[in-house]
């Protein structure tokens, strides 16, 4: 995108402390019954024995467990350029490019109304 440097804008990264609820996960020793079956003979003579055991495993749950703290992200870091002229339309100034920070970098370091070439990673600041 090509234009006329107007001006540029750098917007900080926000964030705020925030809560939530902490999980942590807790597991218990569980039982359970598991079915086997064995068939011997065929036909009309077969006949199905069927017995249970105990099978043992842990069984994990995640429960909350008071809460933590942590920084949340509000608005992400920035970077922009307003150009005039943008493409050499005359009516089209004062247009806001999210850019790179070594575009953003490159365009402070000239001077106004200079003729600037960015690749946007965004509209509008």
């Amino acid at each position: 995108m090509t234009g006329l440097r107007d001006s540029v804008r750098h917007l900080a990264k926000q964030t705020v402390k925030a809560t939530r609820p902490h999980t942590v996960t807790k597991c218990a020793p569980a039982t359970k019954q598991v079915r086997h079956t064995s068939s011997s003979g065929s036909g009309s003579k077969k006949k199905t024995r069927t017995w249970y055991t105990t099978k043992q495993y842990r069984k994990c749950a995640k429960v909350h467990s008071g809460t933590e703290t942590y920084t949340r992200i509000v608005r992400k870091e920035r970077w922009c350029v307003s150009l005039d002229d943008v493409g050499g339309d005359t009516a089209r100034d004062d247009v806001w490019y999210q850019v790179t920070r070594a575009a953003y970098d490159a365009a402070r370091g000239m001077d106004e109304h200079a003729r600037v070439e960015v690749t946007p990673t965004g509209t509008g600041c």
